[in-house]
């Protein structure tokens, strides 16, 4: 599959001519489609998804999902919410237009039709970047061609990755959000950071009222500017990537120190096992 097609979404696995292509559609049983092993979206809310069953019960499924053959079975690249609410609608089978995909086309597909729809949290976006990274070896500009952003959006989405586990939650569950957690990367001390999260949610304080407690905080706890050699915020950024937490480089003349930090036994054991390979 072409990078333009990838770029199109669902647009480019079914033909325009006619939106629903009906010699490309088949009735597929349910419990022969699995989930989309690579899906970026982990959260699906509840109360939506019955609602979307209701509607299914009295008008059916107007769109088809979009499936892969896994051996005898089927696996969703675009549609799982669909596929939820049918399950709960009681319906055997759904509409389903099978095409062939690599994992990596799999996985491009359905990270740019949930960017397309918003309905990835800032979490789940960073994640889904990470997952092209890590699993096929993608750098962050040939990510940026495939979902059709620019290159510094994929790298500050991914600086998101290195908050800690307790704030990301917050991001994910949308008590905090983009805004909030952006705000939160300037601060150095990971205490201060969990304190004013806490604060945000809470007092329900907005960016720009967390902006205002983090400037008239003490200047040791928040990061004055990033490295001002870029190679050297470059590597910072990479080693925070590939440990999953905050990491600080210093570096003159050859010489500096890496700083590594962590927020529980559990997560010092996680960091050891990445160290060891």
């Amino acid at each position: 599959m072409s990078r333009q097609a990838l770029g199109k979404g669902l647009r480019s696995l079914i033909p325009q001519g006619d939106p629903i292509n009906r010699s490309l559609v088949s009735q597929i049983e349910l419990d022969k489609i699995t989930a989309n092993p690579f899906q970026p979206r982990k959260q699906f809310d509840q109360e939506k998804l019955e609602q979307l069953a209701e509607s299914i019960k009295n008008h059916g499924v107007l769109e088809p999902i979009i499936v892969r053959r896994a051996g005898d079975e089927y696996q969703i690249i675009v549609g799982e919410r669909r596929w939820r609410a049918c399950q709960l609608a009681g319906l055997k089978t759904i509409p389903a237009v099978v095409k062939e995909l690599s994992d990596r086309e799999m996985t491009e597909v359905a990270l740019i039709e949930n960017l397309q729809r918003e309905d990835l949290n800032a979490i789940e976006e960073a994640e889904g970047y990470q997952i092209l990274i890590e699993e096929f070896s993608l750098t962050q500009e040939e990510v940026a061609q495939s979902v059709g952003k620019k290159r510094s959006s994929i790298a500050n989405a991914l600086r998101l990755l290195t908050l800690e586990p307790q704030i990301k939650r917050m991001v994910a569950e949308g008590r905090l959000s983009r805004g909030h957690a952006k705000v939160l990367l300037g601060v150095e001390s990971g205490k201060l950071r969990h304190s004013l999260a806490q604060r945000v949610v809470e007092e329900d304080l907005s960016v720009r009222q967390l902006e205002k407690l983090v400037q008239n905080k003490p200047k040791q706890g928040v990061l004055k500017k990033q490295n001002a050699d870029p190679q050297v915020q470059v590597v910072q950024d990479e080693l925070q990537r590939l440990l999953g937490t905050r990491v600080r480089l210093t570096y003159k003349r050859g010489k500096g120190k890496i700083e590594i930090e962590y927020y529980s036994d559990e997560e010092l054991e996680r960091i050891i096992e990445l160290m060891r390979g």
